[in-house]
């Protein structure tokens, strides 16, 4: 009974004529399908094979067999639009991707965030102090970081803070891994540096690898020649009897006297470029140039952005130790005894020094390597020629500095136009094609600007730096017009020269000028605090401090100072004229500085087809701002500076003309429709 009933069920199955359901529709009865009227009965079980299914007049429909929906894919009206469809895909994707080729050849390199804005000097010690001791330090830095985003600048540069017997102003280290006491901890630093960047600020120190303390662990271990230490400095035999020292040659210190001091430890004589407490390393000594390697690479993971590395011209000294020449060599040579009565062929600008400095940019091109996480590196080789100083720069194809700080305008006396110019052509002209200037008026060496110009040429020096083509430089204090102080009551027994331009930062017109809480502060401050200060000035629409804000802003937003060419068309012992314009804008930055007496400068006489009149983008006396002047016969007073601004197609460096008078460091060119800087100019 169980068999018949299992052959009438696929009987049953076969009747129904083996349909199925796809899977799609559910709870569906599946029909019977009746046989057609007249037909014989199915006389036998049979299972149809599979057929090709017939479309005419179908539709699609969800959920049908694959071997349907090929059916309907192969039909023009679907296969057509689908292939159309992809063509115009690869053909987007191969558009974008030679857009975006074409995009990136043409454009021209990018401006670093060391090119893109000023930077700004601080000396710690006179800059902010926060525990009421008479000293600035790292916290006090890090409470006016406020302050220094209001100056629109981009990347702070801090003098050195190393712990160090305070020789010649902290460059005397005992170890260039440790905070001074004087300036806070280690943690103070670390604070510090997360806050700057937190201000979307950069931050670069000072580094002096030639020379450390004579109280410096490494020198303690080489006079009692132990291990490796033994020649880390540079030791030779010497005469010495009765107090008396005969050195090996005739090498005189910067500072005066023979650069070679007797040790008793090791009753040797020892070599210093500078103090006797500051002996110099020996930087042929291979262990030498890692430990300083190992130095760099510390900072760095702490975080800085860069160095300054200063004083590297000195870094080595011939081996063979013969006499330099006196300059005056008439005179009795055990009377030359001043650092400029000899040339010094054999201690400084050595062969073989250059590879040291760029051993340097090796090590902080590792840590270059991080998008945004450049880090930068500047020379200080105060006193060399200007063909030396380029040599700073490197090679063609071998990079050393990203440039070589620019001292020559804070080495300036007596203003005048001729010899602001020869600053300015005598870099532009012999700096290495690509390659990025830099300007800066004063620092912790040299006199402040307004006690060596007067205080009228404070804002017109200001005005110079940003309108150069390049990275403008201020030392703290320049963009209010600070002066040196007089040199009277100093606590310090430093070389009284040295100390006039560290005077404390005057912030207001309280007491110590708002620098310090204390009783006393470690140098006085200037007399003139309580009107020379940023409260005062900050809410003065004339001051020296709204101008340099006002100029740094500028500098920020127009392409025309960041990235034009720089014209100049005339200069006298009175004034400078320059231009800034860049192909794709039709706007011209028309500069006129005044460093003489009362003058009247006609613009029309230096460029042909120039308006009538101009107007004053930023003076140096803000009641001209926005005003028209007449271009025939421009009235500037001692120490007035003007930016006009123009409309002109036909630029300056494409006529023949001034073809000679024009320098750009990074060229491109604007396009306004698309809103982009290219190099197809």
């Amino acid at each position: 009974m169980a068999e018949d009933k299992g052959k009438r069920d696929s009987v049953g199955m076969s009747l129904r004529g083996c349909q199925t359901n796809n899977g799609f529709v559910q709870n569906e009865d599946i029909l019977e399908k009746e046989p057609a009227p007249g037909s014989p009965p199915d006389s036998a079980v049979a299972i149809p094979g599979p057929a090709e299914p017939t479309l005419q007049g179908a539709r699609p429909y969800a959920g049908m067999p694959k071997e349907v929906l090929f059916q309907f894919s192969r039909q023009a009206r679907y296969r057509v639009p689908r292939e159309v469809l992809f063509w115009l895909t690869v053909a987007s994707v191969l558009v974008l991707t030679a857009a975006t080729i074409a995009i990136i050849a043409v454009s021209p390199k990018c401006l670093d965030w060391w090119q893109a804005g000023p930077m700004y000097q601080i000396y710690p010690r006179s800059f902010k102090d926060s525990d009421q001791d008479g000293n600035g330090d790292l916290r006090g830095i890090q409470e006016k970081l406020d302050y220094l985003t209001t100056l629109n600048i981009k990347t702070i540069w801090l003098t050195s803070f190393y712990k160090s017997s305070l020789k010649d102003f902290r460059h005397g280290v005992e170890d260039f891994r440790e905070i001074d006491p004087m300036f806070g901890t280690m943690k103070d630093f670390e604070n510090l540096v997360a806050a700057i960047h937190d201000k979307s600020l950069k931050l670069i120190i000072d580094f002096i690898p030639n020379h450390t303390s004579d109280k410096h662990a490494w020198f303690q271990l080489s006079r009692n020649r132990t291990g490796k230490y033994t020649d880390y400095y540079i030791w030779h035999d010497c005469t010495h009897e009765n107090g008396t020292t005969i050195p090996p040659n005739n090498w005189l210190s910067v500072y005066g006297n023979s650069s070679w001091h007797f040790d008793e430890v090791r009753n040797q004589c020892y070599f210093h470029q500078f103090l006797r407490e500051q002996p110099d390393l020996n930087f042929y000594n291979l262990d030498v140039q890692e430990e300083i390697k190992e130095i760099i690479q510390f900072w760095l993971a702490k975080g800085v952005d860069g160095f300054s590395f200063d004083a590297v011209k000195f870094l080595l000294e011939a081996e063979h130790l013969r006499d330099e020449t006196q300059v005056n060599k008439t005179q009795i040579p055990d009377t030359v005894t001043q650092y400029w009565g000899l040339y010094h062929d054999f201690t400084t600008t050595q062969v073989g020094m250059h590879d040291i400095v760029r051993s340097f940019r090796q090590t902080m091109d590792q840590y270059s390597r991080e998008p945004g996480r450049y880090r930068f590196m500047g020379t200080e080789a105060y006193g060399e020629s200007t063909d030396r100083t380029m040599m700073y720069y490197g090679l063609p194809f071998i990079q050393e500095a990203d440039f070589p700080f620019n001292n020559y305008f804070s080495e300036l006396n007596t203003p005048s136009g001729n010899s602001v110019f020869e600053v300015i052509t005598s870099w532009m002209e012999n700096m290495p094609e690509g390659k990025w200037p830099n300007w800066m008026i004063g620092g912790p060496d040299s006199a402040r600007l307004t006690s060596r110009f007067g205080e009228e040429y404070v804002n017109i020096m200001n005005m110079l730096v940003f309108t150069l083509p390049g990275t403008p430089i201020t030392y703290y204090g320049e963009e209010i017009g600070m002066r040196n102080i007089l040199a009277t009551n100093l606590n310090e027994s430093y070389d009284v020269n040295t100390l006039l331009s560290k005077s404390p930062m005057q912030w207001d017109n309280s007491s110590n000028a708002g620098f310090s809480e204390a009783s006393h502060t470690w140098l006085p401050i200037n007399s003139d605090y309580h009107t020379v200060n940023v409260d005062v000035q900050k809410t003065d629409s004339r001051s020296a401090l709204k101008l340099y804000q006002e100029l740094s802003l500028l500098h920020a937003n127009e392409l025309l100072l960041s990235r034009g060419w720089f014209c100049y068309l005339q200069n006298d012992s009175h004034s400078v004229v320059y231009t800034r314009e860049l192909d794709g804008i039709d706007r011209v930055f028309l500069v006129v500085l005044n460093f003489g007496e009362s003058t009247v400068v006609n613009l029309e006489e230096m460029i042909s087809n120039i308006p009538r009149r101009m107007r004053i983008r930023l003076s140096t006396n803000s009641a001209y701002k926005g005003s028209e002047v007449d271009t025939d016969a421009i009235l500037l007073d001692k120490g007035e500076g003007l930016i006009l601004e123009y409309n002109r197609k036909n630029l300056l460096h494409h006529q023949t003309a001034f073809r000679d008078r024009c320098f750009v460091s990074n060229r491109a060119c604007y396009s306004s429709v698309l809103n982009i800087l290219h190099s197809l100019c």
